[in-house]
Formats: structure tokens, sequence, C-alpha cells
């Protein structure tokens, strides 16, 4: 019961924001929160927005298979960032843009423009629907067996709660709760740590010297270039996830582009971006002394590390009704960080679809029966996860998702770093084909090369987009 009471009053809070930061419905309060969202609250909540509930379980878990090595990633993040700050901003900025998408339109035209748009409703629809699939599951698992609820209702009542509190405000609404879920996400974060730390019965100092010695805790790897965790390869990488993943998708630039002034958005973009390497590194902290106290007690580690974390919620005898025991402040950690990143995804699909496919920004009564239709599909998708029951299926969301933000990085590329005018005709081929091509060459670089691409997929991706596009423009003139 203290987990649905923790879920109960974590959801009043956030109706009560809800209500408390909406006055009137309107599409320029849903869509871009009147420009007026304080730099500061926009960046302390996308560093909540950007962690999902996969993100909470999976990465204390990494330190089984690739230590802190993550922390290269990371690092690679800061200046994907800096590159979104200083060249993507300013052109969102100057064009006054309510999507970025509408760049497209600008620039490269009008099939292009529905190229990238529908491109980020696909990966945003599937990506987002996987990550909320893993709080249905864990709820499900902790509390709502036990009472007899079903998964398709669990499922359903999560998503009415999202658009409840999100339906009037959208993103005006999000920026307050955005803040307040972060705050509850490294809150929880904190207390679980300081739960194991005292399970180890050490100080948090000898917690650091723990951490520091331990053999989980090499971040750099330096010595071998075939190595997938290779530090350059990681920090590139990280740097391009940033690129394509924050300043090419809707939904993590939506928020920054509700600043009152560009330099406040890069003020909010610099900061948050700051953030990403000691948040992480509390993440991987947490798996360093949890991989410590199993071997201590002489509990088996879990073969997979994404069960490592949830292992030790499960695990632990704590008969507590006070809603701050292990698997309530469990609970409160994986839902907020889902929902943070779940409303968002709604909210940004929703202004996608009625600016740049509907072309009806200030059709009011449009944006609310699509608001209404996106939380209905995303539910639709959520159980088809959990009725197919594969985790195979799952893994190959992910994939389409990383592939899918190739053409988006290719599109912006080309429009940003030549003069030359593709033909618009071609582009949704040529944006179809890209991903197929480089599905097709990591198999057989798997098969006869025994070489598996990583994250540098997305680049290769991206890559062909723009090749594509070149060669699909031979000349400055319109085909």
């Amino acid at each position: 019961m203290s987990v649905i009471l923790t879920i109960l009053v974590y959801f009043a809070l956030l109706f009560t924001l809800s209500r408390l930061t909406t006055h009137r419905s309107t599409n320029d309060a849903f869509f871009r929160a009147e420009r007026r969202s304080p730099w500061y609250m926009v960046a302390f909540g996308m560093v909540g927005a950007s962690i999902s509930g996969v993100t909470f379980v999976s990465v204390p878990g990494m330190v089984l298979s690739s230590q802190m090595t993550y922390l290269q990633l990371c690092l690679g993040f800061i200046a994907g960032y800096a590159v979104v700050a200083f060249l993507l901003l300013p052109l969102y900025y100057r064009l006054n843009l309510t999507t970025i998408y509408t760049y497209l339109g600008h620039r490269l035209g009008r099939r292009s423009y529905l190229s990238g748009a529908w491109f980020f409703l696909l990966s945003k629809m599937t990506g987002a629907a996987v990550k909320f699939y893993v709080v249905c599951m864990i709820l499900q698992r902790f509390a709502l067996d036990a009472l007899g609820v079903p998964f398709w209702l669990n499922a359903a009542v999560l998503v009415l709660l999202i658009w409840l509190y999100t339906r009037r405000g959208g993103i005006k609404t999000l920026v307050v709760t955005d803040t307040v879920q972060t705050l509850c996400l490294l809150t929880a974060l904190l207390l679980i740590i300081n739960k194991v730390i005292g399970q180890l019965g050490i100080t948090p100092a000898e917690a650091l010297h723990t951490i520091g010695e331990s053999p989980l805790s090499r971040v750099f790897v330096t010595d071998d270039w075939l190595s997938p965790h290779n530090f350059w390869k990681q920090f590139v990488s990280g740097a391009f996830i940033v690129i394509v993943m924050t300043g090419l998708d809707q939904d993590m630039m939506q928020k920054n582009l509700t600043c009152k002034t560009l330099r406040e958005a890069q003020k909010d973009m610099c900061t948050y971006g700051l953030a990403f390497v000691p948040v992480n590194w509390l993440f991987l902290a947490l798996g360093v002394l949890l991989v410590t106290l199993f071997t201590a007690q002489g509990t088996p580690l879990p073969s997979s590390g994404d069960t490592l974390l949830p292992l030790f919620v499960e695990n632990e005898n704590n008969l507590q009704s006070s809603i701050f025991n292990l698997q309530s402040l469990f609970t409160l950690g994986i839902v907020a960080a889902s929902f943070s990143t779940a409303d968002s995804a709604l909210t940004s699909m929703t202004t996608s679809y009625c600016v740049d496919i509907c072309q009806r920004p200030d059709d009011e009564l449009l944006r609310r029966h699509t608001h209404i239709a996106m939380c209905g599909v995303f539910v639709l998708v959520i159980l088809m996860f959990h009725y197919v029951n594969s985790t195979s299926l799952i893994d190959a969301i992910y994939i389409m998702v990383s592939y899918t933000y190739g053409p988006l990085l290719g599109l912006f590329a080309f429009g940003l770093f030549t003069r030359r005018q593709p033909c618009d005709a071609w582009v949704p081929y040529i944006c179809v084909a890209s991903p197929l091509f480089c599905y097709a060459l990591d198999t057989m670089a798997q098969q006869y090369w025994h070489y598996h691409f990583s994250y540098e997929l997305l680049m290769l991706n991206g890559l062909m987009t723009f090749v594509g596009l070149w060669l699909s423009a031979p000349s400055t003139k319109k085909c």
C-alpha cells in the first residue's frame, strides 16, 4: 500500500501545480508557454525530462559490463550541448519557430518538412512508449498484481493522468511539473544510495573511497581502438547523440524554446548539459555500491545489469508502512523519471502534428482532439508491447528509433552547411533508403568482418542521407 500511497501523493502534487499554472488554455501557452519560462527552471526540469525510467533502472547495472565508461559518453554530451546552444538555438530563435521542423520547410521544401515531422512522430511514439512500458511493468510487479488490477487498466489510467494534468497548460505546465519531478527523482536516488551505504555499514566518505578503489570505477578506455567503449568513439558519439536527439528533436527542444530570450535559452542548455556528468555518476556509483553490497552478503550478481537495482529492491525485507521505505523510493524515482519523459513526448507530438502535419497552429479544437488521440495511440502501443511480450521486439523498436534519427541529422546538416537545393520530391525516399542501407551494411559487417556498429551508426546514417540529398541536387536549381 505504501507504493500506491506514494503515487497518489505524487499525482496530487502534479494536479495542484497544473491548476496553479494554468489559468487559460490557449495554443500559445500549450505550444510555447508564451515564451515566459525562467531559464533556470527549464534547465533543472530538463535533467529529469532527459532521464527516463529505463535510465533509472539500467544505468546502475552498466557497471557490471562496462564499468563507468558510460561517463565518456556523458562528456561527449557536453560538447553536443554546446553545439546545440550556439549553432541551432540561434537559428530557431531567429526564425521564431514553434516546431523546429518548420526550418526544413523554409530551407529545403514542403516534402522535406513533412519527412522530418513524420520521422519525429514515428520515433517519438515508439521510443516514448517503450520507456513508459517500463514504469507500467514495475508498478504492476510491485503493487498492482497483488490488487488484481489488469495491465491494460494500469496503462490506460497512467496515461489518463498525464492527459489530465497537461491537457490545458501543455508545455507551460510541464516547465513547472518537470522541475518538481526532477527534484523527486534526485531525492529518491540520493535516499536509495544512503540506504545502500547504511546496509554496508560505512560512512559517505568511506563510500567514496570504496567507489574509487573498485575495479568497476574505470572510466576511460584509450588502449583499444576496436572496443565499443573506446574514449574517442564514446566522446564523439555522445556529441552527435545530443545534437540529433536533443537539438533535432521537437520533444527536447520545445521547452528550451519557451525561454524569454536566446541568451536565456543558451544558459539553460549549457547548465543542464553540464549537470549530466554528476547525475549519471551518481547512478553509476549506486551500481558500484550495490555490487559491493551483494558481494559482501554473498548474493549472486544478476546476469543482466538491468535487474541489479530492481533485485535489490525486491530482495530488501522492508516492511515499513512509511512512504519512505525502499520500494516507495524506487517507485517514486521510476515514476518521476518516466512521467517527465512521457508527458513532454505527448505534448511535443501534439504540437508537431497540429503545426507541422496539419499546419493549423491556431486551431484549439484540433489541438485538444489531437492530444486525446495521441494519448490513445500511446496506450495502444504500450499494450502491444505487453501482449506480444517479446523482449526482442522491444530491442528491435529501440534499434528502429535509433535509425530514424539519422535522416533528421542528414536533413538539418544539408540545410545548414550547404547552399544546394535538393529535389524535394525525392527527399522522403532518400530518408527511407538511408536507414535501410545502414541496416544492410551493419548486417554485412557483422557477418563478414565481425564488426558491430555501435553509436557511430547514427553518424553513418546521417552521412548517407546527406549524400543522397547532395546527389539529388546536381545544380542549384530546383528539380
